[in-house]
């Protein structure tokens, strides 16, 4: 019992400490907690976040590049081209020629892909619906707005 009293007191002291009101770590802890949920849930998929993310992209039919995907995603090229490599195996994605530049590939989803992404989804936004009911609904589509703006600031 005391090492229990301990612990709990302890997150206590570091929840109250000046770390707590900075901004920045804010935003990292609770990222942190949507990433280790988010990829609890895509586990059952054989997804994280990262390779969620990028097949959401192709899915949506936007037909992103590389390049694009990992400007977009703040990735190294080098960690797009093994998530695509990865999903491209499992035969969910499929890269064309960009009829815009033909020295690019546009990534698309194949039909798998885009019944994967779908069930994925839905167990995303499952998880997210519990992680944010702590937010009241109504501070909810303000919170999206915010993080949009911080997000995408040009």
């Amino acid at each position: 019992m005391p090492a229990e009293r301990t612990r709990s007191t302890g997150r206590d002291r570091l929840r109250d400490s000046a770390l707590a009101d900075d901004l920045s770590f804010l935003l990292a802890r609770a990222n942190a907690l949507a990433l280790a949920a988010a990829n609890a849930a895509l586990a059952t998929h054989g997804l994280k976040a990262r390779s969620y993310s990028v097949l959401a992209l192709a899915a949506d039919d936007v037909r992103p590049t590389q390049r694009e995907l990992a400007e977009f995603l703040r990735l190294d090229p080098s960690q797009v081209v093994a998530l695509v490599d990865g999903l491209e195996q499992r035969h969910l994605v499929e890269r064309h020629a960009d009829p815009a530049d033909r020295r690019a590939n546009v990534l698309v989803a194949t039909d798998a892909g885009r019944a994967l992404f779908a069930r994925a989804r839905d167990a995303v936004r499952a998880v997210g619906i519990d992680s944010l009911s702590v937010v009241p609904a109504q501070d909810r589509a303000r919170l999206a707005r915010l993080l949009r703006l911080l997000a995408f600031p040009d």
